[in-house]
């Protein structure tokens, strides 16, 4: 369902940034109903316990930073801090020992993200696991009072709906909830099932859990069938009071398990990719050629996340979800980007860049690839940079020989915006894609130029706007749903 100005707001903002600032408002929203008796603890409690945990994420990863000489992140330094904050039980001023478990917390969280990580991909989520060794360790356990109270039930859920919108996660969100919800009325039979599954969605940490830990990008899987089982492994052992021989299990645990499934399934790849050059392609368009010393096995068409250390990031941070441009035949690591006024310190400091100068790359995913049929017919209709993936894809097709029936439809506001075309075209003389160019393409000459549409699989990227106004035109022809692909990451809805 199209929402457009929720999809607006959201395309504006950062992933991490949305999960940031909704762990801020549930944070903020907690401290102000603890004056009126809401929560078993002082407003006081809360807001040192916050400061605490803030500071023991900051400085360990700071110096877990310089020891393994990477650049650090300030925002998922907050994240688990807030996170940490909304699990564990606040402390008083005086309660040292509390004190000094938040901080235990704090530096385990931290300490995970760099030790516990093999090719420099973490294995487990950072504030689970923190929660469940400083409770098996030393008897400290999550309360989880976040998804305690009807009174911050409403800013959990509507926070959370819009980070899994983000992210397009509802398939997660859906098996999750429905294994949780059916396991806790069979459990507790014979009492009322309702009344079972109602105390369960008003009275548990389910919505927080589903919405900012399971759907979490750097620990759950990439495709859409292992994301679903990942969430039916999770969501099993969620169910309250489920035990495997003496071990029970509590949400911080479950999840760890559904983690370890996840760092099996997912593509293990973290590099440090190298500048060799980069150069204007277009109008507002600039193409980065990266050296790689370890190959990444990615397929035509995936994305990857790109970290870029640069002072004072403005609100989007550090990091982006870019496609890779160049094809996996191709010995260097392509991006193409569209640079708009004002532009994001991101890419200005990506423009800002010398040879030899280095950018992080990570979290491979994407099912927005070619078809395993060779001989399915397929049409690529591009807005603007949205043309990335297909440069990928085209290239791939010319240096593998594939004589796809393939049409490429490429819309920018004038012609001096098109990328690309010298490898469009030279696919155009060795394979025979056809091409087509316009400012605007129309639903009629969508038909003149595809003819054979009802036969064809679609790929749309560009802008939402355009993607979303293509997809309905052709749903109304008469294409089926699963003939149509379109490309996400988390930066766009």
């Amino acid at each position: 369902m199209n929402i457009p100005f929720v999809d607006s707001f959201l395309n504006r903002i950062t992933m991490y940034r949305l999960v940031l600032w909704h762990l801020v408002v549930l944070i903020a929203v907690a401290f102000f109903l603890s004056f009126f008796g809401f929560f078993s603890f002082t407003p006081w409690a809360l807001l040192f316990s916050f400061f605490v945990m803030v500071a023991a994420c900051w400085a360990s990863n700071e110096a877990f930073a310089w020891i393994f000489k990477v650049t650090p992140n300030t925002e998922s330094v907050y994240i688990t801090s807030f996170i940490l904050t909304l699990i564990l039980n606040p402390v008083s001023f005086t309660d040292f020992m509390g004190a000094g478990m938040l901080v235990i917390a704090g530096v385990l969280a931290m300490a995970s993200k760099y030790i516990l990580a093999i090719d420099k991909k973490h294995i487990f989520n950072p504030a689970a696991l923190a929660v469940a060794v400083t409770g098996i360790v030393f008897g400290t356990y999550a309360s989880w009072w976040v998804g305690g109270t009807l009174s911050l039930l409403p800013f959990v859920l509507i926070g959370g709906l819009l980070v899994i919108r983000k992210v397009q996660r509802f398939d997660q969100f859906w098996v999750f909830s429905i294994i949780v919800l059916a396991g806790v009325a069979i459990k507790f039979l014979p009492n009322n099932p309702l009344d079972s599954m109602w105390d369960t969605l008003l009275h548990s940490s389910l919505f927080f859990f589903v919405s900012i830990m399971l759907t979490e990008p750097l620990t759950s899987p990439v495709t859409r069938v292992h994301r679903m089982v990942y969430a039916a492994i999770v969501a099993f052992l969620f169910i309250p009071g489920t035990q495997i021989g003496p071990f029970y299990f509590a949400p911080e645990t479950a999840l760890l398990v559904g983690t370890v499934y996840a760092y099996i399934v997912s593509p293990k790849i973290r590099r440090v990719l190298t500048l060799k050059e980069y150069k204007q392609i277009a109008e507002g368009v600039y193409e980065f050629v990266f050296a790689t010393n370890k190959p990444i096995p990615f397929k035509a068409g995936q994305y990857v996340e790109w970290t870029l250390g640069h002072e004072k990031p403005d609100q989007r941070g550090n990091r982006r979800y870019f496609t890779i441009g160049s094809s996996p035949t191709e010995e260097d690591i392509r991006l193409g980007i569209k640079v708009y006024e004002p532009s994001s310190t991101f890419k200005k400091a990506l423009l800002a860049m010398k040879p030899g100068q280095e950018i992080t790359v990570g979290q491979l995913a994407g099912e927005f690839t070619l078809p395993k049929n060779p001989q399915q017919k397929v049409a690529f209709i591009a807005g603007g940079i949205g043309v990335t993936p297909f440069r990928s894809m085209i290239q791939y097709m010319v240096d593998t020989n594939q004589n796809r029936d393939a049409i490429l439809l490429y819309s920018t506001k004038s012609e001096n915006e098109l990328a690309y075309k010298d490898v469009f075209a030279e696919a155009g003389a060795k394979i025979g894609l056809k091409t087509y160019y316009d400012d605007r393409i129309t639903t009629e000459e969508l038909i003149r130029e595809v003819p054979d549409y009802k036969d064809r699989l679609f790929y749309l990227s560009g802008p939402h706007g355009m993607v979303v106004a293509f997809e309905k035109t052709l749903r109304e022809l008469g294409v089926h749903r699963r003939n149509i692909k379109i490309d996400f990451f988390p930066g766009f809805v």
